[in-house]
């Protein structure tokens, strides 16, 4: 193949970054939100990250955050109300095929979905893994970590007690559908 400048690219020694895998993710859950929203179905929303900004700076009418901080660890990905009820969940991905790994749900995430199912909302796991979207309710993720002392959640756990969420054209993952199944069943 000809490149411009005859520059070629070697591609078998491209470096993988990992800091936007997720985002296909979300990006499909957000343009689910927005579906639900615009169908007058749910309100859920993306929750923003809370930073502090410590350095701007200007430059042709534009204000660019040079530094800044996390205010806090904020709690899940998304909120917001469904049929009269809270709900909150979290979307993660990994490339692991045979277990997904506990580190990446951290300690005040795990604490935010006890809270959620304490005061009867409904919390979940989106997870993607397999190429497969699945959605694991909060109360299977906390009985999972109280019983199990490995340091991930095996496929096989996942497969039996996580439930999959089909693809579709509107909304791209129609995780309410699984919502209804699981919570709202005799309504």
């Amino acid at each position: 193949m000809q490149y411009p400048n005859n520059i070629k690219k070697d591609f078998t020694k491209l470096s993988i970054s990992h800091s936007n895998r997720g985002m296909n993710l979300e990006n499909e859950l957000n343009l689910s939100n927005e579906y639900y929203l615009k169908k007058d179905i749910a309100l859920i929303y993306k929750k923003p990250t809370p930073i502090g900004v410590v350095d701007v700076s200007y430059s042709n009418h534009k204000k660019t955050i040079e530094k800044a901080y996390f205010k806090e660890p904020s709690t899940l990905d998304y909120n917001g109300l469904y049929r009269g009820k809270y709900i909150e969940f979290d979307a993660k991905e990994t490339l692991s095929k045979t277990s997904f790994p506990l580190s990446n749900i951290h300690v005040h995430q795990t604490t935010q979905i006890r809270n959620v199912i304490k005061h009867g909302g409904i919390v979940f796991l989106i997870i993607r893994m397999n190429n497969l979207t699945y959605l694991l309710t909060g109360e299977d993720y906390i009985n999972y970590i109280d019983t199990e002392k490995r340091k991930s959640i095996s496929y096989s756990y996942i497969q039996n007690k996580a439930y999959i969420i089909k693809n579709s054209y509107q909304p791209q993952l129609d995780y309410l559908k699984i919502v209804d199944e699981i919570y709202f069943k005799g309504e």
